[in-house]
């Protein structure tokens, strides 16, 4: 288990786009499971939609990411600097399933399928309870910036 503090050290991501609240299972190299509380404070609810708030599907997206990158982090044993940024580079099969709304737990599951060539290839699924809101497959990079 990881808290919100060990986070912070794990992804440069920070207010209002740290998407990761906590992080319940860590297989290394293999698969994580975290968790986003959704709450009606979250910035984009103020315009999506003001009667009717609706989690964006790309921000499901980018809580995904943020889970895959805390799991390829713990995979080379890179911690995030300001020097090292872990970019999106395709998102393939994203499909949405469900809304998400203020109240939901949005439990992030993410399995490290390759790397290779600098690339890492995720399965990735944004689950409500039983219910899938969100699945993709994700590929990312680690990229040294000067």
């Amino acid at each position: 288990m990881m808290d919100i503090q060990e986070i912070l050290k794990r992804l440069p991501h920070r207010y209002p786009f740290l998407l990761v609240d906590r992080v319940l299972e860590l297989e290394k190299g293999k698969r994580i499971l975290a968790l986003k509380n959704v709450t009606m404070n979250e910035p984009f609810f103020t315009g999506h939609f003001p009667n009717r708030p609706v989690m964006p599907g790309v921000m499901m997206l980018e809580a995904l990411a943020q889970a895959a990158a805390i799991l390829a982090f713990d995979n080379t044993g890179v911690r995030p600097d300001d020097d090292t940024v872990f970019y999106f580079v395709g998102i393939d099969n994203a499909r949405f399933k469900r809304p998400v709304v203020p109240g939901d737990q949005l439990m992030l599951h993410a399995t490290l399928d390759r790397a290779k060539a600098g690339i890492v290839k995720f399965t990735a699924r944004a689950m409500v309870g039983e219910a899938v809101a969100a699945q993709a497959d994700l590929m990312c990079t680690m990229r040294r910036v000067t």
